[in-house]
């Protein structure tokens, strides 16, 4: 715990940390841990977005090659790509946003009204899992609305295009150790 604390304090002496770049609003927990876990692996943006390293494959084999090395190598990165594409989608939609302000509002009222005292329907206790399905029930048609089901889709679509392309054009880089592999004749 001390160690922690120690390297914590001199990487605010070096700069920000990563701890003080997480919001505020995530809990410490499995969310958390997750997103600092992916965080701290992410490779430089730099090398990732370099036009120099994009190139044609030669053939399927080199084709396939890219995709997985280039999927584990920047796997961190991907996964910011894809909340980047969630935020823009979920930015550029009012609907959508409005939707998710009831969403969210609905869940925080339950959240209230659950520490003042339980909540009885019908003379049975609603448990908190039932409380939070009546919310999603209660936001499901300003979800409709919105078109959530295709912002949804678009979001995977664009994701699987986006990280496809770069994985598929972007060069595998070299690593120390690699076994030497035989070219087709």
């Amino acid at each position: 715990m001390a160690a922690e604390k120690d390297q914590q304090k001199d990487g605010e002496a070096e700069g920000l940390s990563a701890t003080t770049l997480l919001p505020k609003l995530i809990p410490s927990g499995v969310g958390r841990e997750w997103l600092e876990r992916h965080r701290a692996a992410i490779r430089p943006w730099g090398a990732f977005v370099d036009q120099r390293c994009f190139s044609r494959p030669r053939n399927l084999g080199e084709l396939c090659q890219r995709l997985v090395r280039n999927v584990e190598y920047y796997q961190s990165n991907y996964v910011f790509v894809f909340l980047g594409l969630i935020v823009y989608c979920v930015v550029t939609s009012p609907m959508l946003l409005v939707a998710l302000a009831v969403f969210f509002g609905a869940c925080y009222i339950l959240y209230l009204r659950t520490l003042q005292s339980k909540l009885v329907l019908f003379g049975r206790e609603v448990s908190p899992a039932h409380q939070y399905a009546m919310a999603g029930a209660v936001s499901f048609p300003f979800f409709w609305l919105a078109g959530a089901g295709s912002a949804v889709f678009w979001v995977l679509g664009a994701t699987l295009v986006v990280i496809g392309s770069h994985a598929a054009f972007h060069q595998i880089e070299a690593v120390d150790g690699e076994e030497l592999q035989m070219e087709p004749v």
